[in-house]
């Protein structure tokens, strides 16, 4: 089944997430996401990160499924980027993660940065993808107020309703009740009305004078 996805889609794949652009305060560490994939594994891919897709700003190498990423030595002792120092293994052997660290970021870090992945055992095949760093003085507060307003009016109506069903249910029942009850009742006076009846008649009976 794997084999079979693998041909209808691309070998390899590079994605920096859904966000095309990310927010980070001046003076902050920020990680600029990236992660790819591969069906029919690796054998030292090679990745790079470019800024403004020209300047080289990082490069290393993911060896084989089971090892992490790793810089080259030209970029090991570099202070502005780092690889995160808690990146994961691959868990399914197909995705690998090669995010990249930017440190004590500043108002010149803005930019496009680009992801860029290369396999040799995909024929050297190269996919990349990018994202744009904003970096700002304060991060804007999501104002939740009008999210919370219309939470708490749909809550409200859902309530009412709910009580407007149970009232209906209840008054229902009540009503049932009581024609229940008086149906009853008068069952009931007609039977009596009957015997009281039938006993008149009979007590007529005998006390009638004989000819």
């Amino acid at each position: 089944m794997g084999l079979q996805l693998c041909s209808l889609t691309l070998g390899l794949e590079v994605s920096v997430g859904k966000a095309p652009v990310i927010y980070t305060r001046n003076g902050t560490d920020v990680l600029l996401p990236c992660t790819f994939t591969s069906c029919i594994g690796i054998n030292k891919a090679n990745f790079s990160w470019f800024r403004n897709h020209t300047e080289l700003i990082f490069k290393g190498v993911v060896k084989n499924k089971d090892s992490r990423p790793e810089p080259y030595q030209e970029f090991r002792d570099w202070f502005k980027y780092m690889m995160p120092p808690d990146i994961a293994l691959s868990k399914d052997n197909r995705e690998f993660n090669v995010s990249l660290l930017l440190l004590d970021a500043d108002f010149s870090d803005s930019g496009k940065y680009t992801c860029l992945v290369k396999n040799p055992k995909e024929k050297d095949a190269t996919h990349n993808d990018t994202i744009i760093l904003k970096v700002v003085v304060e991060l804007e507060k999501v104002d939740n107020t009008l999210t919370l307003i219309i939470v708490s009016v749909v809550g409200g109506v859902i309530g009412i309703l709910i009580l407007i069903m149970v009232i209906k249910k209840l008054t229902l029942f009540a009503l049932k009740k009581m024609r229940d009850k008086k149906e009853c009742l008068v069952s009931s006076s007609a039977n009596d009305n009957t015997e009281n009846g039938l006993a008149r008649s009979k007590a007529e009976q005998k006390s009638a004078p004989k000819a």
